[in-house]
C-alpha cells in the first residue's frame, strides 16, 4: 500500500490532528465511498487514518511493544470490516482511533495475561532483588504505564477521550468533533478520566511523584 505525500489542498473549516487529511469534508466523502466498498477509496483512507492508528496504538501499548505492527494491521483489517457500518456522524478518524483503542487494549490484555503466566512460573525458581533507582525518566515511563493500565479499566467513552486528547494531543473540539460528542461532554470525559488515574496513583503512596495535573 503506497501513502500520498500531499493530501488534497482545499481550504479547511478547521486545523485536523496530524495524518488526516486537509478537509474534513473530503475526509467523510472518502469514507462514505469506501463503506460502499470502493476499492481505490478504502486504500487511500487506510493511507490517511495510517500514521492516526499507528499512534493510538503506540499510546496504548507503547512504542516498543512486541505486537504494536500486528495491533496497528488488526486495526486497519477491522476499520475495513466495520466500514459498511460508517455513516457519516462523526470524523473517520475518530471512528478508526475507536476501533483502534479496542484492539489495542485486546492485544494489551493478552499479553499481559501471558506475563503473569510467564512471571508466575519464574516464581517458583529462586530470584534476586535489587531496590529499583528512581529517576526522571523511570517515574515519566511508570507514569505512561500507569496511563496504559488506566485504560483497560475506564469506561469506553472516557478510554477514548483520554486517549484522544492526552496520547494524541487533539484540542477538545477536534475530540469532540472526531467522537460526535459535544465539548463540554469531551470535558468532563477527559476531567473525570485524569481524575481516576490520580486516585489510582494516591492508592500507592510510592507514586507519589507521579501525580497530575486536574
Amino acid at each position: 500500500m503506497s501513502r500520498r505525500a500531499d493530501p488534497q489542498t482545499a481550504a479547511a473549516p478547521f486545523a485536523p490532528p496530524a495524518g488526516l487529511p486537509s478537509n474534513e469534508e473530503n475526509a467523510r466523502e472518502l469514507a462514505t465511498r469506501a463503506a460502499a466498498g470502493d476499492l481505490a477509496a478504502t486504500q487511500e483512507l487506510l493511507a490517511y487514518v495510517w500514521p492516526t492508528l499507528t499512534r493510538v496504538a503506540s499510546g496504548v501499548l507503547g512504542a516498543n511493544h512486541a505486537d504494536l505492527d500486528d495491533a496497528v494491521q488488526q486495526s486497519m483489517i477491522a476499520l475495513v470490516r466495520a466500514l459498511p457500518a460508517f455513516r457519516g456522524e462523526c470524523h473517520p478518524a475518530g471512528y478508526a482511533s475507536r476501533i483502534t483503542l479496542r484492539v489495542a487494549l485486546r492485544v494489551r490484555k493478552g499479553r499481559k495475561r501471558d506475563e503473569s503466566r510467564r512471571e508466575s512460573l519464574g516464581h517458583l525458581g529462586p530470584s534476586e532483588h535489587e531496590e529499583p533507582t528512581v529517576s526522571e525518566a523511570a517515574l515519566g515511563a511508570r507514569r505512561r504505564e500507569l496511563l496504559r493500565e488506566l485504560l483497560e479499566d475506564l469506561p469506553e467513552e472516557q478510554a477514548e477521550a483520554l486517549t484522544l486528547r492526552v496520547v494524541m494531543g487533539w484540542s477538545l473540539e477536534e475530540v469532540a468533533r472526531a467522537s460526535g460528542a459535544p465539548v463540554n461532554t469531551v470535558r468532563s470525559r477527559v476531567r473525570l478520566a485524569k481524575e481516576a488515574l490520580r486516585a489510582r496513583i494516591d492508592a500507592q503512596p510510592a507514586l507519589a511523584e507521579l501525580k497530575v495535573k486536574p
